[in-house]
């Protein structure tokens, strides 16, 4: 009976932790009958070792031994040119690819012969494939550590403290877009002791932002009448006089507000801008502002810039945090593993690598696919 092998290469990406397969993981896919490889060092940045990964039965290769002999390469974000260079006809590529921001790449590797599963691709909507959901399970992660980041980067308490020298006032945390990363970042906060206010052009997020104890801010909605949802469970883009109509009723909400988190983001496009330089400016000193969407496409903040912390002259610290995964490396790998493992339980069929069109998982990961 044939077997497939998986391979788990290392990141190359500039600042990029996570890995593709943890041990736990390789555990769970021997059983399921598929041998496993993993480059030398892949796991290093988010601190599993190679012996780690021999012990539960992968195999340590290098890179070059990885591409001869993997029928699927696993990893976290797209290839660069050295290693898409090195894929070879009839592979399948899997991971989080970005096909809508890099539709060069997956063209090429198509025209290779080079099968391309992207795991960014999958309608939230799908309630089968959730195990596999690898963007809901990194936005978990990066919410999380955005309360986190905000506490750390506050110079005040969050939560209300009552002591010998007085009482102090809880911060006001002010949440901007309520999807899978803004409402980790609210229960997050809450469970810090913040005093939590969120918004979010969806109108039916009211619910999911109360069940956990914050408040829903109410402001005006879209002129031309039509909800903010979108298709395949996300935000849908705003209009440019949406964007300014939303923009004017949260001035003065932002404003007011000790941390702002914004979580707003559109897949393959760039994100809606929802604090501008001027608001910022009208901020306490001391405030924080922290751009999960901060990225070489933009940002919800004016001003923001991925990977860099700027203290602007009024005192208000901007932090453009894009990349919060890969700052808790173990976990983000530990839960996209996971989703891998249940993508790869799906596609493995009788010892084969299985991409069948008419599978409505695989049709959408393969954007269209071919079998």
């Amino acid at each position: 009976m044939a077997t497939v092998t998986a391979g788990a290469v290392r990141e190359r990406a500039p600042g990029e932790r996570r890995v593709a397969l943890v041990p736990e993981a390789v555990t769970l896919l021997r059983r399921a009958g598929i041998d496993v490889l993993v480059e030398t060092g892949a796991g290093s940045g988010a601190w599993f070792t190679d012996a780690d990964y021999t012990a539960v039965g992968a195999t340590v290769v290098s890179p070059d031994e990885l591409y001869a002999r993997a029928d699927a390469v696993l990893c976290v974000g797209p290839p660069d040119e050295e290693a898409a260079r090195a894929l070879r006809p009839g592979q399948t590529l899997i991971g989080l690819l970005e096909p809508l921001r890099h539709p060069g790449l997956v063209q090429e590797l198509t025209e290779r012969g080079i099968r391309t599963v992207s795991l960014d691709l999958l309608p939230r909507t799908l309630s089968r494939a959730q195990s596999m959901d690898a963007l809901t399970s990194q936005a978990s992660v990066a919410g999380y550590k955005a309360a986190l980041l905000a506490a750390d980067s506050y110079d005040r308490f969050f939560p209300m403290l009552t002591t010998a020298a007085g009482t102090m006032r809880p911060a006001q945390v002010l949440v901007l877009g309520a999807g899978v990363a803004g409402l980790q970042a609210i229960a997050t906060a809450r469970r810090l002791g913040g005093v939590v206010t969120a918004y979010d052009v969806r109108p039916d997020s009211r619910g999911e932002v109360q069940s956990l104890g914050a408040r829903f801010l109410d402001i005006q909605s879209p002129p031309n009448g039509k909800p903010g949802a979108g298709q395949g469970g996300y935000a849908r883009e705003l209009t440019e006089e949406e964007q300014q109509a939303q923009r004017d009723a949260l001035d003065a909400h932002i404003a007011r507000s000790d941390v702002v988190i914004t979580t707003a983001q559109v897949p393959g496009r760039k994100p809606p801008l929802l604090v501008t330089a001027a608001v910022v400016e009208r901020m306490k000193a001391g405030s924080v502002v922290i751009d999960l969407a901060a990225s070489e496409l933009g940002g919800n903040v004016e001003g923001s810039e991925p990977d860099k912390t700027t203290v602007l002259d009024n005192g208000v610290t901007v932090i453009g945090a894009g990349r919060l995964p890969s700052a808790m490396a173990t976990a983000a790998s530990t839960a996209y593993a996971r989703n891998l493992v249940a993508l790869l339980r799906h596609l493995v069929r009788d010892g084969e690598l299985v991409l069948d069109p008419a599978d409505e998982i695989t049709a959408a990961l393969t954007g269209g696919g071919t079998s």
